[in-house]
């Protein structure tokens, strides 16, 4: 896939970057990635894929634009108040990049569906606050044998990993947390989340994203990163594989 005069314009700050140059923008350019959730995770997350060049994104959310949302998504203006969340961050994402394609599912992704939404993508980006939901797009994800970059936050604090169950060394993400699907989760409104705290791990996960297609650095499957914003703190954790693992381990 070549560029145009335009794209190498738009994109000269990737492609003079030795570990991106012409042939890794173009690879952005022919990848899709999907997003679940397109909240305080999605939100940094789908404008920065956007301005990235990503060439197909998937924006999956069935959830509306609230005016407590307006602090911390800021794909979102207050004119957005009360529209689908997919269509908003599309057409937000339209303005940034009119050239990359974006597909909206205004659905709830779930263990019936994940499967035909994830279909055909490269990279799945999982920033979705509900862990059943996480759990089905883990699932569909490993079935698949595609990337998952996986990040949470609330209060001051965040995390971000990436998963490739189906590699012999790399953890899937129930091996990181198990089979409880009623695990009761922290909620946003309950306990209360800093903006900018979203914006970092969101910006962090589109990064992820960007080198899961463009292999550069430090592969970080096998590793969880985790952000106290209160001791401006980062830490990273080894994860392993778990052989007992009910999704990718071998009994």
């Amino acid at each position: 896939m070549t560029l145009s005069d335009d794209e190498l314009e738009r994109y000269a700050r990737h492609i003079v970057l030795r570990e991106i140059g012409g042939s890794g923008q173009a690879r952005l350019k022919s990848a899709s990635v999907a997003v679940i959730g397109a909240g305080g995770i999605g939100s940094p997350a789908i404008a920065y894929l956007a301005a990235a060049g990503i060439g197909r994104l998937l924006l999956i959310d069935d959830d509306r634009v609230d005016q407590s949302n307006l602090a911390r998504q800021t794909i979102y203006a207050t004119a957005d108040v009360g529209s689908g969340k997919a269509d908003a961050a599309a057409a937000a994402a339209d303005r940034i990049n009119p050239a990359v394609v974006i597909e909206t599912h205004p659905v709830r992704i779930d263990g019936g569906n994940a499967r035909d939404l994830l279909q055909g993508v490269d990279v799945v980006l999982d920033g979705c606050d509900n862990f059943d939901t996480r759990l089905a797009v883990a699932r569909a994800t490993l079935e698949a044998r595609v990337p998952l970059v996986s990040s949470a936050v609330v209060q001051f604090e965040g995390q971000l990993g990436v998963f490739r169950g189906w590699e012999a060394d790399k953890p899937c993400y129930q091996c990181f947390v198990g089979d409880a699907p009623g695990r009761a989760a922290m909620s946003c409104a309950e306990d209360g989340v800093l903006g900018p705290v979203a914006g970092v791990m969101g910006s962090l996960a589109a990064l992820e994203v960007i080198r899961a297609l463009v292999p550069f650095g430090e592969d970080m499957a096998g590793r969880l990163l985790l952000v106290d914003a209160l001791a401006m703190r980062f830490r990273t954790l080894a994860l392993p594989k778990d052989p007992g693992c009910s999704a990718c381990g071998a009994g």
